[in-house]
């Protein structure tokens, strides 16, 4: 099966100066991409968790308790709490299943 590649990505909001750029790039036969879509692209793929943040997070998304969290990884439940709360903050969510929710559909879990 053949994959199609747009010659051509921008921005929505991108200037028209970036737009004209693109469209002329395109229609003269190369390829455009819009810096900063790439950058975007680029930055939404690195995994902002710590081993073992994606570790408490991998035992949170299978249910498993806060305090039985601290036992299997030989932590506080505090530290645990601590880890949890820094997930959610550090992937923008709105609460452990939110975290839980990114996380997954970031093939980070």
């Amino acid at each position: 099966m053949l994959a199609l590649r747009p010659p051509g990505l921008i921005g929505k909001d991108a200037p028209s100066d970036r737009l004209i750029e693109g469209i002329r790039k395109v229609v003269g036969g190369q390829r455009y991409i819009d810096p900063e879509l790439a950058l975007l692209v680029l930055d939404a793929m690195e995994n902002p968790l710590t081993p073992r943040e994606r570790e408490v997070l991998r035992l949170a998304a299978d249910g498993t308790p806060g305090t039985e969290i601290a036992d299997r990884l030989s932590l506080s439940v505090g530290t645990v709490r601590n880890h949890l709360s820094a997930i959610t903050r550090k992937m923008g969510a709105r609460n452990r299943i939110d975290a839980i929710r990114i996380a997954r559909e970031s093939g980070w879990l």
